[in-house]
């Protein structure tokens, strides 16, 4: 006697995510209210990556009154915990993880987020770091033969930025990070950022969401996202992003490429097919290569997948299921 077929479970129960069409994200906006302006808007949004009020209305909305929820209940737990316990180690930040491509946005998403999070009650202290700002100096990018892998993984100073994270979540004060500057291309010798106690910090990077590695004993190394309670993966078609890093690029040569100051100085002056054949090249030779092998990986691990579609809206929202 043959036994029967194992049944089916459906693609969207055996998902871990549940998905979203932008309109039925929207509606889960409730009743909050938008507390930006368009002039708020403007100072957030990046050059590159247009925002618009409806977009933060329909998408960031929804998404700061869920992470509102998420940070209250992660509080009252702490609280819970500490009075269980008996102790009193003071509050530990709720960290917030935005990964995702080179020119998807990331840095847009993290300010508007900042921007809203800090307006709701339970969490008047949010700050934002970027991962950019713990690479390696070109110095020994150069000297170890990496700069055409800055941005991969092995191009950041890991250690220090995993000390950075461990201080951060333990309630440490006044805990310094590196800075970084997109004008000359490295990190800024002295200049640092301070993390004092915030509610949330927001932690934007290409590779955040990179998985634990074993050591040469078999040791579980802690990496970035070990520290998450929430992460995003900003999604778009590899072309899409090929198509706005062109442009950005392109944009910048009449910019800050002017500046003589700047690292990509070399290319204000070139014909607009000479650009964008640099822009191109880059593109291939570099990010591409950075976001299928280390970045694209990564997009189940996030709790939040925002996918961007070619106008730069965002078209579908998956959430991870609890």
């Amino acid at each position: 006697m043959n036994n029967p077929a194992p049944a089916q479970i459906p693609e969207a129960v055996a998902s871990p995510f549940r998905r979203f069409t932008r309109d039925e994200w929207a509606k889960l906006r409730a009743d909050t209210q938008l507390t930006l302006n368009i002039e708020d808007l403007r100072k957030l949004e990046s050059m590159h990556d247009p925002i618009s009020l409806e977009e933060v209305i329909a998408i960031y909305l929804p998404l700061s009154r869920l992470l509102a929820l998420y940070v209250a209940a992660t509080q009252g737990l702490f609280k819970a915990t500490q009075r269980f316990l008996g102790a009193d180690d003071g509050k530990v930040p709720y960290i917030i993880g935005i990964a995702g491509s080179v020119a998807v946005g990331k840095s847009t998403t993290a300010r508007v987020l900042q921007a809203l999070l800090t307006r709701w009650p339970n969490t008047p202290k949010v700050q934002l770091v970027t991962t950019d700002g713990f690479l390696r100096p070109n110095a020994v990018l150069n000297r170890e033969g990496l700069m055409e892998r800055k941005g991969f993984p092995e191009s950041y100073d890991g250690t220090a930025l995993i000390r950075f994270l461990s201080d951060v979540k333990a309630g440490k004060h006044n805990v310094v990070a590196p800075v970084y500057s997109h004008l000359v291309y490295d990190v800024v010798p002295g200049e640092t950022i301070t993390v004092d106690r915030p509610d949330i910090l927001i932690v934007e990077g290409l590779n955040v969401l990179l998985p634990n590695r074993l050591s040469r004993e078999d040791k579980m190394i802690p990496f970035v996202s070990d520290f998450f309670d929430f992460s995003v993966f900003l999604h778009a078609d590899e072309a899409l992003l090929e198509k706005w890093y062109v442009a950005r690029f392109m944009r910048l040569r009449e910019t800050a490429f002017r500046d003589p100051r700047s690292y990509f100085h070399k290319y204000a002056d070139l014909g607009d097919d000479a650009a964008q054949a640099i822009a191109r090249a880059i593109w291939t030779r570099i990010n591409l290569v950075n976001l299928q092998e280390n970045i694209l990986p990564t997009r189940p691990r996030a709790s939040l997948l925002l996918t961007k579609g070619a106008s730069h809206r965002i078209e579908e929202v998956a959430l991870r299921k609890l």
